[in-house]
């Protein structure tokens, strides 16, 4: 549990750790150079609680701090939280016992429940609604380059699997969904309990808010570096399903890795015709096989349409397109 200037959140977070149906655990709370009484309040709560164990260090981000966490841990099993949430009683208890049930499982999640509600804005709760749908690792694996399929502080990894991808990396994109797509790389199996693991605070000055890190300007340069690693691997080429602004949006980054953009697809009459980052911008009658698809349509309803009329011409995913918005 990486801790920042965490003074006014962390003791409900620490009570709802302590309280856990799961006994045999510890937490592992790591001061980031906190100038406020966080250091303090971690202090008095090791000194009650033997499973508290604290590490101090200066500040250098959340991915270093996560390393830190990581590299004192002692368990096999790694749960993260954050300073500001508040985990349900039993969620360490259910992700162990997943894991126990499946062992072939490297991370597993859980639903979550985001607070508090007054004030929520509609596009944080269609994006609870969407990540409390993806349940199974087919169905998070699908959506994997749409955003996250994970609420991080609700997530718990094999250790081993940790240290195969070399845990975090501050690159300036998102680490959580970096490491994510890094363990999908490699292989790993994701699982999700089905039941709300986690209260997951929203607050206008969440790192996610005011970090640039987490713009989605860094999120689409994470999609595009990983899907060059891992589906465009030795292709040159590609054309993109949407000529709106998620489209021109992805657009821009694919050219700056040196892709070629053969077309962009759209079935909006006043976009076809037209050109985009020249390349031209035509009708679904123009996909060509052969070329890999990037489908980036941010309308909602629209992911759906569009796999299901890529379905319907023999198209399959990942292996022939990747739905990235």
């Amino acid at each position: 549990m990486p801790c920042w200037n965490a003074a006014r959140y962390v003791g409900r977070a620490l009570e709802s750790l302590c309280g856990q149906s799961l006994r045999d655990f510890e937490i592992v709370a790591v001061d980031d150079g906190s100038t406020d009484e966080t250091g303090g309040l971690l202090e008095r709560r090791a000194e009650r609680d033997g499973r508290v164990r604290l590490v101090r260090k200066r500040h250098e981000g959340m991915a270093a701090a996560l390393n830190a966490g990581i590299e004192a841990a002692q368990g096999d099993l790694i749960a993260r939280m954050d300073a500001d949430d508040i985990a349900h009683p039993c969620r360490l208890e259910w992700q162990v016992e997943l894991f126990e049930q499946r062992p072939e499982v490297a991370v597993v999640g859980g639903l979550v429940r985001m607070f508090p509600r007054a004030g929520l804005l509609e596009g944080m709760c269609r994006y609870e609604r969407w990540l409390n749908s993806l349940v199974t690792h087919e169905g998070m694996v699908r959506d994997l380059f749409v955003e996250s399929p994970l609420a991080h502080p609700s997530v718990m990894v094999r250790a081993e699997a940790l240290q195969q991808v070399g845990g975090y990396e501050a690159r300036g994109w998102p680490e959580d969904y970096d490491l994510w797509l890094r363990l999908y790389g490699a292989g790993a199996r994701f699982e999700k309990v089905s039941e709300v693991v986690l209260w997951w605070r929203e607050r206008e000055d969440r790192a996610t808010r005011v970090r640039p890190e987490y713009a989605g300007t860094e999120f689409r340069r994470c999609k595009v570096h990983h899907l060059r690693e891992l589906h465009l691997r030795g292709r040159g080429e590609v054309a993109i399903w949407g000529a709106g602004k998620e489209g021109r949006a992805l657009g821009k980054h694919v050219k700056r890795t040196g892709l070629r953009i053969t077309r962009f697809i759209d079935i909006a009459p006043t976009k076809i015709g037209k050109r985009m980052l020249g390349a031209p911008v035509e009708g679904p009658q123009a996909l060509e096989t052969g070329v890999y698809l990037l489908v980036a349509v941010g309308v909602e309803g629209a992911r759906e349409l569009i796999r299901e009329e890529l379905a319907g011409r023999g198209w399959r995913e990942p292996a022939d397109y990747r739905t990235v918005a």
